[in-house]
């Protein structure tokens, strides 16, 4: 459990390859992950080709690791296996919808955060990529998804060429609610957010970016409302296109 604690996200890796046994053990350890109905609506795919990482990148924004990490795996929301094992079964299946997207996005994401656990417990690095869904159709694309499979989660491993310091997270107050939902006053906000706030990299980007403060960096330069609008349209026409 400590070793949880003290977790962090991994960018540069050694040029050392990941054995196919280890990372198949790892692989079927992930895949006891909790799954809806014992219908495992997932797949991974696992993708060590250059050619085909660097087909991958675009759709991560070109981010380093994408192509410098050994293995990157795709958590794909899948329905087309168990509606293709119905329909062979003259079983008719209705999982091309947003339930079972839903349903999917889960399964597969339990999958993904128990393969990461796994993995650093025997000392490789990860880093997920949460570009995934600003991009799916290049995914789709680059990774010859066919209808009802999406991609919801990409994470990079590889052994780790760097020992960054651990990133900020607040503090159990602000995330756990005994009983029901407590709605936060404005001062829990400014207590819940003042070791945010008070990191001198935090406030460098409020200086570089020429804002008052950090909530102004999130919603003004990283995650814009345009540009979550453009993403969110560009999410939904994909998973139209995949046949949710």
């Amino acid at each position: 459990m400590e070793n949880l604690k003290l977790r962090k996200t991994i960018r540069k890796y050694q040029q050392k390859d990941i054995p196919a046994d280890l990372l198949n053990d790892l692989l079927e350890s992930a895949c006891r992950a909790s799954t809806v109905g014992n219908m495992q609506t997932y797949s991974v795919v696992v993708t060590r080709d250059a050619g085909r990482k660097a087909k991958l990148a675009p759709a991560h924004f070109n981010q380093p690791m994408v192509q410098s990490a050994p293995v990157v795996l795709t958590f794909c929301i899948d329905l087309n296996r168990f509606s293709k094992w119905c329909r062979q079964r003259h079983a008719e299946p209705g999982y091309n919808n947003f339930e079972w997207f839903v349903t999917g996005a889960i399964d597969a994401l339990l999958v993904a955060q128990t393969f990461c656990v796994a993995a650093e417990e025997h000392g490789l690095g990860i880093c997920y990529l949460g570009t995934t869904t600003y991009n799916p159709h290049l995914i789709v694309e680059a990774l010859e998804l066919p209808e009802l499979v999406f991609p919801i989660a990409t994470v990079t491993v590889g052994w780790p060429d760097e020992n960054p310091p651990q990133v900020d997270r607040l503090p159990l107050e602000a995330v756990v609610h005994e009983e029901v939902y407590r709605d936060y006053t404005p001062e829990m906000i400014d207590r819940l957010y003042a070791y945010k706030e008070s990191l001198p990299e935090n406030q460098q980007y409020v200086v570089e970016n020429a804002k008052d403060n950090l909530a102004q960096v999130f919603t003004d330069v990283r995650y814009t409302k345009k540009d979550a609008e453009a993403m969110s349209e560009l999410l939904w026409d994909t998973m139209k296109k995949q046949g949710f």
